[in-house]
Parts: C-alpha cells; structure tokens; sequence
C-alpha cells in the first residue's frame, strides 16, 4: 500500500513539473482592478500633469501608469509644436 502512495506523489510531481513548464498552456495575462488616471486627450496643461492621480498597488503606484503618463509629457516637452 506505501508504494502505491509513492506513486502517487510522484505521478502528482511529475503533473507539477509539467505544467510549470508551460507545456499544459500558458496562464491569461493578469486582470488588474486599478483605475487608470484620468486625463484630457490632446495636448496636456501643467494643471492636468498636477491633477493626475496614480491608483495605490500593493507596492506602490502602478508603474505602467506612471510611466505612461511621463512618456507622454516627455513626447510633448521634445516636440512643442503649436
């Protein structure tokens, strides 16, 4: 009966491994809940970067957020056509 359960255990590994390989599909690209900051489209004012509110992740603000809005003022900012 013990070699049974050993099988079993290495049956269950064996699943494991397999499937932390990616060989069983891989997992959806993750959900995430925080709202992204609201801004105006078109050119932004100084007012609007002041205004901009990042939502609060478990470490943080989200930087995709953060990074987001700082290529876009830095794309305005190197090209300032009227």
């Amino acid at each position: 009966m013990e070699w049974f359960l050993w099988m079993i255990a290495v049956a269950v590994l064996g699943v494991a491994a397999v499937a932390a390989s990616g060989r069983l599909g891989e997992l959806p690209p993750p959900v995430t809940s925080a709202p992204a900051p609201h801004l105006p489209a078109g050119e932004l004012s100084g007012t609007d970067v002041r205004q901009a509110q990042f939502a609060v992740v478990l470490r943080g603000y989200s930087m995709a957020q953060v990074d987001e809005l700082l290529d876009r003022v830095a794309r305005q900012l190197d090209d300032p056509t009227p």
